[in-house]
C-alpha cells in the first residue's frame, strides 16, 4: 500500500500520546486510514529510545517498539507549554475530527489544552483519553491519582488472578494486554463518537480506564462469582473447568492446542488416537463426563501427543479437529497464513537500514483496505507540511 485507502480516509485525528496505550489506538485508526497527527514535545515520545534499534541510529531516530504502533502517522513538534505551541494546536483542533491522549488525569487540564477549553475552539470535536483508573468527567475512582502500567491493570482488572499454573498465585500475560486492549477499546470508543458528531454536531469527552477494559475482558470472573455462588476462579493451567479438552498438550518436540469439547470432534480424536471406544465410555461419552474425569482425559491424550511431533499430529487431525500449534515468532514466520492474510507486513525504514517487519492490521476490508502504507515517521518530519496545511506561517511554527 502506498496511500489511505481505509473507510476513515476522511478522518483527521491529533494524537497527543505516548507510549503504548494511545498509540495503539491511533495506530489502529491510522491503518484504518485516518490522517493521524502525531503532536509530540521538543524531546519526542518516550518510547522512541525503546529497542531494537537499526544499525543506523543517525538515519533512523527511533526503534521497533515505536516503529510499531506509529507506523501511518505524521509527527509535529509543538512546545504546548509555551503560547504559540498551544496556539498552534489550537489552530490544528479546529481541523481535527478527534484529539486523543493518555496522560494522568488533570495533565492536559493543567496546561490549558483540556476537552473543556478544545470544545470551545471545535464543539464538534471528540476527545478521548486513556487513564490507569479513568477520568472524573465518567466517574470518579478512587485510584484516580495514581499511575498505572499494564501490570497493574492486568492486575487489578482480574486477568492475572485466572492465568497461570494451578495453585499459583496467578501469571502476567505475554503481550501487554492492560495498554492494547483499552487503546482497542478506545479506538471503537472514538470512531462511534464522531458517527455521532457528524449526525449531531456535537462532539464529546470519552474515556477509557485500563482497570475497566481489563475487567471487562475478564468478563467471566464477573458472572461467575455473581451467579455463581461467589465462586472465584482461579489459575486454571492450560486448561479451562467448563470444557475438555481444550487444552495445551505436550508433544514430542513441543506443544500443542487440542480443542475437542463437543461431540463430533471428540468422536474424530478419539479415532485419530487409536480409541474409537472412548467415543461412547461412560467417562468420556459427552461434555459433561469429560469434564467430571478431566484428569484421565488429558492423561491419554498426552500420551498420544507426546508420542508424536508437533507435525505429525497437525497432520493426523487437523481440519477435523481444532489444533494448532504453539508457535515462536520463527514458526509464525514460517506459516504461510500470516503472509496470506497480510499479517507480515515489510515496511521500509529510514537512513541505510534494511526494512522491518511489522505486524499487520487484522481488519480487512474488501472495499476500503486497510493496511500500512507508511513507515512511522521522524521526529518532527512533517512539522512543516502539518502547519502549512493549517495556514500556520514557518515564522510561528519556529516560535512554537
Amino acid at each position: 500500500m502506498n496511500a489511505r485507502t481505509g473507510p476513515l480516509s476522511d478522518v483527521r485525528i491529533l494524537d497527543l500520546t505516548q507510549a503504548l496505550a494511545g498509540p495503539y489506538c491511533t495506530m489502529l485508526l491510522a491503518d484504518l486510514g485516518a490522517d493521524v497527527i502525531k503532536v509530540e514535545p521538543p524531546g519526542g515520545d518516550m518510547s522512541r529510545s525503546i529497542g531494537p534499534h537499526p544499525a543506523d541510529r543517525k538515519g533512523c531516530d527511533y526503534g521497533g517498539y515505536f516503529a510499531s504502533v506509529n507506523r501511518n502517522k505524521r509527527s509535529i513538534v509543538l512546545d504546548i507549554k509555551t503560547d504559540a505551541g498551544r496556539a498552534a494546536l489550537f489552530k490544528l483542533v479546529k481541523t481535527a475530527d478527534a484529539v486523543v491522549e493518555n496522560a494522568k488525569t488533570g495533565v492536559m487540564d493543567r496546561a490549558g489544552i483540556g476537552y473543556e477549553r478544545l470544545r470551545e475552539i471545535n464543539p464538534a470535536l471528540v476527545y478521548a483519553a486513556i487513564r490507569g483508573f479513568g477520568d472524573p468527567r465518567t466517574g470518579l475512582s478512587p485510584y484516580a491519582d495514581w499511575p498505572a502500567f499494564d501490570i497493574v491493570a492486568q492486575s487489578m482488572g482480574g486477568l492475572v488472578a485466572v492465568t497461570g499454573p494451578q495453585g499459583s498465585a496467578g501469571y502476567r500475560a505475554g503481550p501487554a494486554v492492560g495498554d492494547i486492549y483499552p487503546g482497542t477499546l478506545a479506538a471503537l470508543g472514538v470512531v462511534s463518537a464522531i458517527h455521532a458528531a457528524r449526525r449531531t454536531g456535537q462532539g464529546q469527552f470519552l474515556d477509557v480506564a485500563m482497570y475497566d477494559a481489563v475487567l471487562a475482558l475478564c468478563e467471566m470472573i464477573v458472572y461467575s462469582y455473581s451467579g455463581g455462588g461467589g465462586v472465584i476462579r482461579e489459575p486454571a493451567g492450560n486448561g479451562t473447568p467448563v470444557l475438555c479438552p481444550f487444552d495445551i498438550f505436550p508433544t514430542r518436540d513441543g506443544a500443542i492446542a487440542i480443542a475437542a469439547p463437543g461431540e463430533n470432534h471428540w468422536k474424530s480424536l478419539c479415532d485419530a488416537i487409536g480409541r474409537p471406544e472412548l467415543a461412547t465410555d461412560d467417562r468420556t461419552r459427552n461434555g459433561r463426563r469429560r469434564v467430571a474425569n478431566a484428569d484421565f482425559v488429558r492423561g491419554l491424550i498426552s500420551d498420544w501427543t507426546k508420542a508424536h511431533s508437533t507435525r505429525e499430529i497437525v497432520a493426523a487431525i487437523g481440519g477435523k479437529v481444532p489444533v494448532g500449534p504453539v508457535n515462536t515468532a520463527k514458526d509464525i514466520f514460517e506459516d504461510p497464513h500470516p503472509r496470506a492474510r497480510g499479517m507480515l507486513v515489510e515496511v521500509e525504514q529510514p537512513g541505510d537500514n534494511p526494512p522491518l517487519v511489522l505486524a499487520g492490521c487484522p481488519i480487512k476490508l474488501t472495499g476500503t483496505p486497510s493496511g500500512i502504507y507508511a513507515r512511522a515517521p521522524r521526529l518532527g518530519e512533517n512539522t512543516e507540511q502539518v502547519l502549512a496545511e493549517a495556514g500556520i506561517s514557518i515564522a510561528h511554527k519556529e516560535q512554537s
